[in-house]
């Protein structure tokens, strides 16, 4: 048996507050381990640590060669299985095997990295992840733009292999997968054996816990206050009393002054034990209620068009330059109120589809496309990578409402801290709250949102959903998460080929 030890780490970054204090676990290279936690909390700093890539005070034992998913690409746009061997020695054999067992076609080999969709890559990066047996797999965030045939494939896939670390925010897919779970919480870090679900089940119960023993807690201060006030208050009369008119006080009054200073001390002394006991009751407290979660409704700044049909899609397919169609024509109106979900397999042009409405599509564009000149939309990406700089930057660039943009970011569970660091180096799911809430506050009739739930974690995924039952905007958007489209959408249209 391998294992991988942390003892009393400690790591923050500069200007933020620690993620890791005096942590201390062990984890075992045979587990299908899960990562859990809120966006923000470290996860992925914490493979960084064990890949070596990052310093921190404690001890750190890896006894095993280490891979990293999503590895870079150095070059998109070369052929897939180029692109594949720039960065590894796998061989093309080895890579064809591994996506037969992800039910790929091997031909995506010979594309161009950069023409492959979204889920393509992923299942391409995971296929070289695993053609290397002798390392341990760091796999961070591998559902992202997997459709549901896809991520079962995934699923089927990673119960066949050896020990490894998954960061993902999917529910379903952790419980498939997992036989373990460390979850980051807000105070600690807790180890279950088990998968997602042993843990959300007893999340509840200790979230419970810290709320009953704070009810206690807080009923001990009041009691700890007003016995504190009433010591106070009966040692300062006996003072009163000692430094009084000695001609009132007779024959026995400096013995009794004597006496009544030395109480009067005492019990001044308890006072002040009482006081520094209540202190500590009170740092104790403060610390009791932190690893519970608290989700704020968020704000959406769109409002209804005059028009009722926002926009009209007639006999509408796309195709790239060898003109092969990426699916069949489809035809559909968006109304106001509408909320469509846009579905179908990986690859086949949801994505693409958004983009023609946006002017973006690089290929051609068959059928009709319409809408009103007065519809405003707000967008939310994919691919966000010209997110940089400043978040007042960002907002002055786009003439956004620079504090309901950061309201929002509070909502959404980023850090004050963050807030004015560069976001090119907040974390990937730090940046996608970034791009979401953009979309959130820019003024706009129509929302054009492209896999909004990609990198939020559970708590997120749910306040997102309720946000948007409860501001009902017209929406038009890619998702794979079933769970939020049967919450979400009013309509569901599929693409085919």
């Amino acid at each position: 048996m391998t294992t991988i030890q942390l003892d009393h780490l400690t790591f923050g970054y500069d200007g933020q507050a620690l993620l890791f204090d005096n942590a201390s676990f062990d984890l075992d290279t045979s587990w299908h381990l899960g990562l859990v936690g809120r966006n923000g909390r470290g996860k992925t700093t914490l493979l960084r640590l064990l890949l070596g890539e990052l310093d921190a005070p404690g001890h750190l034992s890896v006894p095993v060669p280490l891979h990293y998913f999503p590895q870079p690409i150095a070059d998109p746009t070369a052929l897939t299985l180029y692109a594949m061997q720039a960065i590894s020695d796998a061989e093309q054999w080895q890579l064809e095997r591994e996506l037969n067992l992800l039910a790929v076609d091997p031909d995506v080999l010979w594309r161009p990295y950069a023409d492959l969709s979204g889920g393509e890559q992923t299942k391409v990066r995971l296929a070289l992840l695993f053609v290397d047996t002798a390392h341990f797999a760091l796999i961070d965030e591998p559902t992202n733009h997997l459709d549901t045939a896809s991520r079962q494939h995934v699923a089927a896939y990673l119960r066949r292999k050896s020990g490894f670390i998954v960061v993902s925010h999917d529910r379903d897919f952790l419980d498939a997968i997992t036989d373990h779970t460390l979850a980051i919480d807000k105070q600690q870090i807790t180890l279950f054996a088990g998968n997602y679900s042993v843990y959300a089940a007893e999340k509840p119960r200790q979230d419970a816990f810290e709320r009953a023993t704070d009810a206690k807690l807080r009923t001990d201060i009041n009691r700890l206050r007003q016995t504190a006030r009433e010591k106070a208050q009966w040692a300062h009369a006996r003072e009163g009393d000692k430094h009084g008119d000695p001609h009132q006080a007779g024959n026995g009054a400096v013995a009794n002054k004597g006496f009544i200073g030395a109480r009067a001390a005492r019990v001044m002394q308890k006072r002040k034990n009482l006081e520094r006991r209540m202190d500590a009751e009170i740092d104790h407290k403060a610390q009791l209620l932190q690893n519970i979660e608290t989700i704020a409704p968020l704000t959406i700044e769109t409002r209804p068009d005059h028009h009722d049909v926002y926009v009209h899609l007639a006999a509408l397919s796309l195709a790239y330059a060898d003109g092969t169609p990426l699916f069949a024509p489809v035809s559909f109106d968006v109304h106001r109120g509408d909320r469509i979900a846009l579905v179908g397999p990986n690859g086949i042009g949801k994505s693409s589809l958004l983009l023609a409405l946006l002017h973006r599509f690089k290929g051609t564009v068959h059928g009709t496309i319409s809408y009103p000149q007065s519809l405003r939309m707000s967008v939310q990406r994919q691919r966000y990578e010209d997110n940089v700089g400043t978040l007042a930057a960002l907002a002055a660039a786009r003439q956004l409402d620079y504090q309901a943009l950061l309201n929002n970011l509070k909502k959404l569970g980023l850090e004050r801290s963050a807030f004015t660091t560069p976001i090119e180096h907040l974390s990937m799911g730090q940046q996608k709250k970034v791009e979401l809430a953009q979309s959130l506050v820019t003024p706009a009739n129509l929302l054009v949102w492209d896999e909004p739930l990609n990198y939020l974690d559970l708590y997120n995924q749910d306040q997102l959903a309720d946000s948007l039952l409860a501001h009902q905007p017209t929406m038009l958007f890619v998702e794979h998460d079933q769970a939020f489209i049967d919450r979400v959408a009013t309509h569901v249209i599929e693409l085919h080929r």
